[in-house]
């Protein structure tokens, strides 16, 4: 299920309504690749001033239906396109042909379909986010982040979850895969990962594939790319009450920022530049009140080192 915030009805403005908070569960979600054209879409209607109630008077469809276009929430079609072209006043050639190809990006299907009968929507709705952006910046407070998971981590995670028994392995996976294309972009994508101290004390799985999940840690945080400090578990002042975040930033400003909390049955995702920055601005605290980059490395051979996990 995919809900705007309150008022949305109201607003022929999707960056005034739906866009403000989604809850994602079961139907239909967001993508980036047809974000990115939605935002193209919208971007032009409200330079030639035209309402979304205007815009559906003129397709000869529903509001709802160009939201849905505008949000990401809708399967675009050619004849969609020429349409709006028209109505768009869209006529320079290079502009309709970049279109045209946001449009077929939009279209494709992505490298995770084939995970798409055990993945959630609202795990498809991250991994699709998470493919595309350049910066990502995550705090989980129960558990490590999926991109940084050993294998018997996440199948020990997995396992403890909510899955079917026979959709397990699949899902271990899919989030395999995810960290190997994550490794494999370029030297530019980041991850910022604060880690909660107290979800290295809580045990998933053996000593040993905790003891192994510390160590991958450690190999990681050598890497430019990977961003890592402790959030340690006895500062009581520290800003925690932020919860499960993720904030997902992209290249050439192809989107805003967005950011996504994680909830028992699904997720939110948080496009209002106001809500966005609140939640950056939150995160960057716990991140600079953690430990240093260097004092979490020495804090995580330290737990290796300790009887901890024995």
């Amino acid at each position: 299920m995919v809900q705007g915030s309150a008022g949305a009805a109201a607003s022929g403005d999707p960056l005034k309504s739906g866009r403000r908070v989604r809850y994602i569960r079961d139907e239909i979600v967001p993508s980036a690749q047809r974000m990115v054209l939605g935002n193209a879409l919208c971007a032009r209607r409200t330079t030639i001033g035209l309402k979304q109630e205007e815009v559906a008077r003129l397709l000869g469809a529903s509001k709802s239906k160009v939201s849905r276009i505008e949000t990401g929430q809708h399967q675009f079609k050619e004849q969609d396109l020429a349409r709006f072209f028209a109505i768009y006043q869209v006529t320079d050639p290079l502009e309709q042909a970049q279109l045209r190809e946001l449009a077929q990006e939009a279209n494709q299907q992505p490298w995770w379909q084939s995970w798409s009968g055990v993945a959630s929507k609202h795990l498809q709705a991250v991994v699709s986010f998470e493919d595309m952006a350049q910066r990502i910046r995550i705090y989980e407070p129960l558990q490590l982040p999926g991109l940084v998971q050993t294998e018997s981590y996440a199948r020990a995670v997995i396992a403890g979850g909510s899955a079917e028994v026979q959709h397990r392995q699949a899902l271990v996976d899919l989030r395999m895969e995810r960290q190997q294309r994550f490794r494999s972009a370029g030297e530019d994508k980041k991850l910022i990962c604060v880690i909660d101290e107290g979800s290295l004390k809580r045990r998933y799985g053996t000593p040993q594939v905790m003891q192994q999940q510390l160590e991958h840690l450690i190999d990681l945080a050598s890497s430019p790319r990977y961003l890592i400090r402790i959030a340690q578990q006895d500062r009581y002042d520290l800003p925690v009450h932020i919860g499960s975040t993720t904030i997902w930033e992209f290249s050439a400003r192809i989107l805003p920022d967005i950011a996504y909390s994680e909830i028992f049955d699904g997720g939110l995702i948080f496009q209002d530049e106001e809500q966005v920055d609140k939640r950056k601005k939150a995160f960057d605290r716990l991140r600079g009140a953690s430990l240093s980059p260097q004092r979490s490395v020495q804090r995580l051979k330290d737990l290796v080192s300790s009887s901890y996990y024995r």
